[in-house]
């Protein structure tokens, strides 16, 4: 009778760790794949609402061209030089050229100015170990 009451406590021990492992293969999943997922996509959208003519962009098809007209679930796009029009759905837009160029400038300019920083910072420590 003693060796019943005892297998029948581990079971439910080991049931109640199972459910415990299972929560956590769930957590899991959650930050490492569904929650980075949605933060994606939510940046994608964010990025199509934000277009506006003039932008140079690129389709998730490899087409190329810049915004001429947009519309509340469409865009048309010119693409080359023969001024052919394409008109496209905005979520087949894949990447904004025209603010991937700008935020590269940016972060050069960045990097130029804490290089400079750094450059003042190094002549004023040489000019104090000369005095």
């Amino acid at each position: 009778m003693n060796l019943f009451l005892s297998s029948g406590t581990t079971a439910a021990a080991s049931g109640g760790s199972t459910i415990l492992m299972f929560v956590v293969l769930i957590a899991v999943f959650y930050f490492f794949m569904i929650r980075p997922e949605n933060k994606r996509k939510k940046e994608a959208q964010q990025m199509r609402n934000s277009l506006k003519v003039g932008d140079n962009i690129t389709t998730i098809g490899g087409v190329i061209g810049d915004i001429v007209s947009v519309k509340e679930d469409s865009l048309v796009l010119e693409t080359s030089a023969d001024r052919v029009r394409i008109e496209f759905a905005k979520f087949a837009v894949s990447s904004n050229n025209t603010a991937e160029k700008e935020a590269a400038k940016q972060k050069a300019a960045a990097l130029a100015a804490r290089k400079e920083e750094r450059a003042k910072k190094e002549a004023e420590k040489k000019a104090k170990k000369s005095k």
